[in-house]
């Protein structure tokens, strides 16, 4: 079974920089199974990053056909980019577009659709990148296999 992308939308109470608390509600991505697996697996990742209270309020299902990410220290934001690829059909000689979501870490959109071509290279498809957006998310946590205890 291939995991699959879930983002998960944690709330908890912030200290402004004023001094006042606010409640903020920030999207994660998580790589799991199921979800129940992405709700433990975001509980596990915040929990020990947080000094207060904090719930999980809606977990759903992503499409992302892949993530782009870097160590740049610039790339902070997480971009959504929308690409089209253009295929030709064997039977019909018609041309036939499929549409698939890249998130992309990176500085501004500019950067972003540069990791985007960057990422692709290499591939044998013609594809447009029809749109970049920046989105909300905070982190991007991939399925990590624990290790396994001998039971002897």
């Amino acid at each position: 079974m291939q995991n699959s992308w879930f983002e998960c939308k944690v709330r908890y109470e912030m200290t402004a920089q004023d001094g006042s608390i606010k409640k903020v509600n920030e999207p994660n991505i998580v790589e799991a199974l199921s979800f129940t697996e992405a709700e433990k697996r975001i509980i596990d990742e915040i929990a020990p990053r947080m000094t207060g209270e904090f719930q999980v309020t809606d977990i759903k299902r992503t499409r992302y056909q892949e993530i782009f990410e870097t160590t740049s220290e610039s790339a902070d934001k997480w971009y959504r980019a929308k690409l089209t690829f253009i295929t030709l059909d064997e039977k019909t000689a018609k041309e036939k577009k499929q549409t698939f979501n890249y998130l992309v870490q990176a500085a501004d959109i500019s950067d972003a659709i540069a990791r985007v071509n960057e990422g692709m290279k290499g591939i044998m498809a013609d594809y447009s990148i029809t749109a970049v957006t920046e989105t909300a998310i905070m982190d991007v946590f991939h399925y990590t296999a624990k290790p396994e205890f001998d039971k002897k």
